[in-house]
């Protein structure tokens, strides 16, 4: 027998939880587990035993993307069923989750990865997501509700958290295309500014400006949090960006938000988070995001108290994310054809595997997502009870 394959076979009968089938690059289908099988995999070629050893996440990511291996069913599905079985190696700490050395991120370095990926181009990005071009977790109020109308649910969630009042002044740190801070001045009369790093997302935010109106209210810098010096603001928000800034730089962001905003003021971070300090996936880093970092809850926790910020709510919505992710993956494989006019195959199958493994990832609890709301110093004025988020 092929010693690549008797490894696979010896590989293959402890990885997923549900039954499976597995198609052999020589053609013989196996199966395991009892019971029908939920989705097949199919081995078109060896992937090096050393290389998977090495790093399974980016031996099976790369594999995936190059079509060395592929599933015929639920790429989520087949993902939960390996990220589920306790007694896979893969669903072990020190092989799953593999600690990558990344370089500081300095503003050059941070600018290049921020533009890696969401520099792809506004084009690319409209065939999947929401007519808000909002990239981030949705809220869902019910679970009927479209990804258009959870997305703004999403940005009114987060402005009513901040109990924003007329006049105030707003801070939007990695303001995407632009919905919020659009919102936050047509619907609460604050004056914002959002930056970003991002050339294509900062050119549709001053369209979007212009196009509405809102000159006298919204402003866009293409820039970084740790450039703006000698202004201050009553609130700082930021909606998935954290995780870009790299764990040696954690503190200095909560940092940067204490010298940004007033005494008193309060800032609302939006973040995926984990429940322990593992590092970061290096597929992930290696091909969606270079250089990022998600923060454990008790690291976020501990640097606020340290920059003496006083957390006032925490809130999880990690199947807020799941479900958010799915909506994403649907619309992205409904677009393959004209994503196909722009993009390889080996792109195509990168973003599927992308979109479904992180769906795969919430709903199974290896990472989360939290909203965390904090005062610089201590707020006597602030409401005594939730009610005020939602009256």
């Amino acid at each position: 027998m092929n010693i690549d394959k008797a490894f696979y076979q010896n590989l293959m009968q402890d990885l997923f939880d549900d039954p499976c089938e597995v198609q052999f690059w020589d053609g013989e289908v196996v199966q395991y587990g009892d019971g029908q099988a939920q989705f097949r995999i199919a081995m078109n070629e060896p992937i090096a035993k050393s290389e998977l050893i090495r790093d399974p996440s980016l031996a099976f990511g790369e594999g995936y993307m190059h079509n060395k291996i592929d599933v015929d069913g639920s790429v989520q599905k087949a993902i939960e069923s390996l990220f589920k079985n306790q007694d896979s190696f893969l669903n072990q700490k020190n092989a799953y989750i593999k600690v990558v050395r990344v370089l500081a991120n300095t503003m050059r370095k941070s600018k290049a990865d921020v533009q890696f990926h969401y520099d792809i181009g506004n084009d690319f990005y409209k065939l999947w997501l929401d007519e808000t071009m909002t990239y981030s977790c949705a809220y869902f109020k019910s679970p009927d509700d479209s990804l258009v109308q959870a997305q703004k649910n999403k940005v009114e969630h987060i402005l009513r958290k901040l109990n924003l009042q007329p006049g105030q002044t707003l801070l939007d740190i990695g303001c995407g295309w632009g919905e919020l801070i659009m919102a936050a001045a047509k619907n609460y009369q604050v004056k914002a500014l959002g930056i970003t790093l991002s050339v294509e997302q900062y050119d549709k935010v001053c369209e979007r400006i212009v196009n509405e109106g809102l000159q006298d209210l919204v402003e866009v810098q293409l820039s970084d949090y740790r450039e703006l010096k000698g202004r201050t603001f009553d609130r700082v928000v930021s909606v998935g960006m954290i995780e870009h800034v790299g764990k040696e730089h954690l503190n200095g962001y909560f940092s940067a938000v204490n010298s940004l905003l007033n005494d008193g003021g309060v800032s609302l971070l939006h973040c995926i988070t984990g429940y322990v300090e593992a590092g970061t996936n290096s597929w992930i880093n290696k091909y969606i995001f270079p250089g990022g970092y998600i923060p454990a809850v008790q690291e976020l926790v501990a640097l606020l108290a340290a920059n003496k910020f006083y957390l006032i709510d925490l809130e999880s919505l990690r199947e807020h994310y799941t479900r958010t992710l799915e909506l994403w993956a649907q619309n992205f494989e409904a677009a393959i054809p004209q994503i196909k006019e722009m993009k390889d195959d080996t792109f195509i199958r990168m973003w599927r595997l992308y979109l479904n493994s992180c769906a795969a990832s919430f709903h199974c609890g290896n990472i989360d997502l939290h909203q965390l709301l904090f005062t610089k110093g201590v707020n006597n004025n602030w409401p005594l009870t939730r009610t005020y988020m939602y009256a």
